[in-house]
């Protein structure tokens, strides 16, 4: 009876543990054969416009500004505006001391005097000598005239005559240095260039400021014509390319950050410039100055704004949002050889190493993903211009994140809830 009882508890543990094993062998199968459903957002392929925008940041400065630098060294006795003044053509602006410069003038005057009186000097030997000499060849003719003093009287001549060049040399270089001293003189008096304002305001009256003509001399202000106002902004080297003559800008700035601005880009810089150079931040950037239209806020210098530039529009045109767009491996076609040297056997799904990523797109037909090679135009902030055949008003996949730049292949099987990206959209026109 003991061995019967023993028997039986026996069978039935291996009947458990076969029901067990049978089990999971079950759950194995269905698990394998259950197909992975990949949750997914969609919205409709459109014509849209699309306009492609460079944004780049600078300062806010006059078209036209001229800064007024000492070119004569000495101490500001005049000064008759102040910063903000308008000022015309003309105008005088400030004054140096100029007793220094009017002595240089009084002394290149006297020279002048004295190389005029050494000229007249030497103008009257010339004719003496000349009148001397021209006796002496008639007596000389006559054989009345010895050979020695014939030479002399001819040398005497050419010897006057040269000393009558130099003292009219002398007299030319004596008004040279009189023009210099008086245009020294004239430079103590500085005239406005322009209309325009006093943008900027240095010096001080009393102070002493230098100048030479060799280098440039001490800045006492700067007028600037500010009805004509220009937004110059830094643009990286691989927008610049992008960017034409009179392309429209939308411009912010920062003091006026309810109004918008417009421009026009009407210079774009031919030589880059470059910060941290030979470093890992070096950057290459090319100056872009866009003409203000605005005329009706007063704008100053130095004030800080973007700029957002329409380089190009397309209108009706199938576009996309621009995080529907990603890229995939081409599968690696039958024989081709892995990167360890062996072949494919057929197409197993391997990655071919041999072309690069291709651009694609998911569209969601009969709950399935189906990716479609695409080849991309311009974009805006939200939306990317699709240059390839792509048919209207199908369902394209916007999101999640993962599941288009992860997840999703050709033929996954998906589920549309599209719940969020409405919320989410919704959200966005409150906002605007």
């Amino acid at each position: 009876m003991a061995n019967g009882k023993k028997n039986k508890k026996k069978l039935y543990i291996f009947l458990a543990i076969g029901v067990v094993a049978i089990a999971l062998v079950l759950v194995l199968v269905l698990g394998a054969k259950k197909e992975n459903i990949i949750t997914v957002q969609t919205e409709k392929v459109a014509r849209r416009t699309i306009t492609q925008m460079v944004n780049a940041s600078g300062k806010i400065q006059p078209e036209t500004m001229v800064k007024i630098n000492a070119e004569v060294s000495g101490e500001i006795t005049m000064l008759p505006i102040k910063e903000g003044d308008k000022v015309k053509r003309g105008e005088l602006l400030v004054r140096i001391k100029p007793d220094q410069y009017q002595a240089q003038v009084d002394r290149a005057e006297a020279g002048l005097q004295s190389a005029r009186a050494s000229m007249n000097l030497q103008k009257a030997n010339l004719e003496k000598s000349e009148s001397e000499y021209k006796r002496a060849q008639e007596l000389y003719e006559k054989k009345l005239l010895s050979d020695q003093e014939f030479v002399s009287a001819k040398t005497a001549f050419s010897v006057s005559k040269s000393q009558y060049e130099s003292a009219q040399a002398g007299v030319q270089q004596a008004q040279a240095s009189l023009r210099d001293a008086k245009e020294s003189l004239n430079k103590t008096s500085i005239y406005s260039p322009m209309d325009g304002t006093i943008s900027q305001l240095i010096s001080e009256l009393g102070e002493r400021v230098s100048g030479s003509g060799f280098q440039q001399g001490t800045q006492i202000m700067t007028v600037a014509d500010l009805s004509m106002m220009e937004a110059r902004v830094d643009v990286g080297e691989n927008d610049i390319i992008t960017i034409s003559i009179g392309d429209t800008a939308r411009i912010t700035i920062d003091a006026y950050p309810d109004k918008k601005f417009v421009g026009t880009v009407y210079e774009i810089a031919n030589t880059a410039k470059s910060k941290g150079l030979g470093t890992q931040e070096e950057v290459t950037n090319f100056e872009v100055k866009i003409r203000v239209l605005n005329k009706d806020i007063s704008l100053r210098p130095g004030m800080s704004m973007t700029a957002d530039i329409e380089t190009e529009t397309k209108t009706n045109t199938i576009a996309v949002p621009i995080q529907s767009v990603t890229t995939r491996a081409p599968k690696a076609k039958e024989g081709e050889k892995k990167e360890d040297g062996e072949k494919q056997e057929g197409n197993q799904g391997g990655l071919s190493t041999n072309e690069k990523p291709i651009e694609c797109v998911f569209l969601v037909e009969n709950g399935k993903a189906k990716m479609v090679p695409v080849k991309r135009g311009i974009n805006d902030e939200g939306y990317v211009e699709i240059t390839t055949e792509l048919k209207a008003d199908g369902e394209i996949v916007s999101g999640s994140y993962k599941a288009i730049n992860r997840d999703l292949e050709d033929e996954s099987v998906v589920k549309v809830e599209n719940t969020k990206a409405k919320f989410a959209l919704g959200k966005q026109e409150e906002k605007k």
